[in-house]
């Protein structure tokens, strides 16, 4: 028979990729490479890691494919705009922060939020960009876009952009300036709708309590 495995959705490449393994590797996990690069097997435990797109995390983690996942909180928001985050969310990491927020051409007058009102503007993020002008009562055309959005607006396709900032080096480069905040973003750990099965709930129990001891030591919060 079978031996049952946890398994945790990790983002295959990206900026949570190797911290993700940093954490898992910090718990005291060994985590041992394959020919499979979708599928790395945990040596010293019943775990299984789904190295995967981070847009497919929630997915794998909500159809309970995976019982835990380790995504970020921006993506998380993206893919369930209705849904109450905080219950799903096992623990905040506290690397990959990040914000996603307005940008603008440095030359535009940029007044506030309101200088958007029947502007167009780009995104990979429609629900979160949706959500927060909304809250703002503004009325803008959102097109959204899969990669590059920084150069909508000298592409003439948008006004204005949001998307994601770290250092704003991006921005910089193509002339544009950061506004207002929409969103602050970081890595966390989410859990299935449904409780691990009962031969999996000790493995699972002692993987949240040493995720928790790593990130206890950098400050991070437990929910």
């Amino acid at each position: 028979m079978t031996e049952p495995r946890l398994r945790i959705a990790v983002q295959k490449s990206g900026r949570l990729a190797d911290r993700s393994l940093e954490l898992i590797s910090g718990a005291g996990l060994r985590v041992m490479k394959g020919a499979n690069e979708l599928l790395y097997r945990i040596e010293n435990q019943p775990i299984d890691l789904l190295r995967v797109r981070d847009d497919d995390i929630p997915t794998f983690v909500a159809d309970g494919v995976a019982e835990l996942g380790i995504v970020g909180y921006n993506v998380l928001a993206e893919h369930f705009p209705d849904a109450d985050l905080e219950a799903m969310i096992v623990q905040r990491l506290g690397f990959g922060s990040c914000t996603l927020k307005i940008a603008v051409p440095n030359e535009a007058d940029y007044t506030g939020p309101q200088w958007l009102d029947g502007k167009r503007i780009a995104t990979s993020y429609p629900n979160v960009l949706g959500a927060w002008l909304k809250t703002h009562g503004i009325t803008a055309e959102i097109v959204e876009m899969r990669g590059a959005v920084e150069v909508a607006p000298r592409m003439k396709i948008a006004h204005a952009i949001c998307d994601l900032v770290s250092t704003g080096a991006t921005l910089e480069a193509n002339g544009m300036k950061a506004t207002d905040l929409v969103l602050k973003s970081e890595a966390v750990l989410v859990k299935a709708p449904h409780a691990p099965a009962p031969e999996l709930a000790h493995t699972y129990d002692m993987l949240l309590r040493r995720f928790d001891g790593v990130t206890a030591s950098t400050g991070a919060k437990y929910v």
